[in-house]
Order: structure tokens, then C-alpha cells, then sequence
């Protein structure tokens, strides 16, 4: 179970691993082809806002791996939640506030680390 457990971990940080790539240095030629529903004259004018929230996917995914690294059992699962939680949350409000396929895409994978790593 704890094998399983990081290695949901670890997804879930490359899932926000390519995110940061998409929005800090694809934003405007990859962009547009995963994120449809926005408009494509947007994408220009918004390459520093997109830069800003890959910056934050950044973050998320440090922590995630992080938490794989640490040796202590019980800080790396601490970790992993503190993060995991993160990432829903954030899943959450994009799927209320831009588009639902966010709460799939992005939070259901953490939802199933953590209830992974809860059990392990």
C-alpha cells in the first residue's frame, strides 16, 4: 500500500510538473490546444498571469515530492496530506470557478493519494 501510495504521489506532482511547463513556458503555442474553452486571443495577454499560477503548480509538485524524500514516517505522510489537501482544494475551486473537468483532472488523482496514503 505505502508503494502505491507514492507512486499516486508522484503522479500527482508530474500531473502539476506538466501544468507548470503548460502555463510558464507553453502558455501561447501548447496552450490553446489543452485549454479550449478559454479564448484563444487571451492567450497573449495573459502569459504573465498564466506564468504566475505554473509558478503555484510548482510549488505543489515540490511539495509532493518532498514528502517522498522524507525518511520519517510520519512527517512524510504529514506532508503528503498538507500538499495532497492543497491540490484538492485547488481542484475544487477551479472546477466551481473555470470549468468542472478540473475537479477530474486535478482533484480527483489527489483524492485517491490521500485516501491511499491515509490507509497505508
Amino acid at each position: 500500500m505505502k508503494i502505491l501510495s507514492e507512486i499516486l504521489i508522484g503522479l500527482v506532482a508530474l500531473e502539476h510538473i506538466y501544468i507548470l511547463y503548460l502555463e510558464m513556458f507553453a502558455w501561447t503555442t501548447r496552450g490553446p490546444k489543452v485549454f479550449k474553452t478559454f479564448p484563444k486571443e487571451l492567450f497573449p495577454k495573459t502569459v504573465s498571469l498564466a506564468a504566475n499560477q505554473g509558478l503555484y503548480n510548482g510549488f505543489l509538485a515540490a511539495g509532493l515530492i518532498w514528502s517522498l524524500f522524507i525518511t520519517d514516517v510520519a512527517w512524510s505522510k504529514n506532508i503528503a496530506f498538507f500538499f495532497l489537501g492543497c491540490v484538492i482544494v485547488a481542484g475544487i475551486y477551479g472546477a466551481m470557478s473555470a470549468s468542472k473537468r478540473i475537479f477530474v483532472v486535478q482533484a480527483v488523482p489527489a483524492i485517491l493519494a490521500l485516501i491511499i496514503t491515509l490507509l497505508a
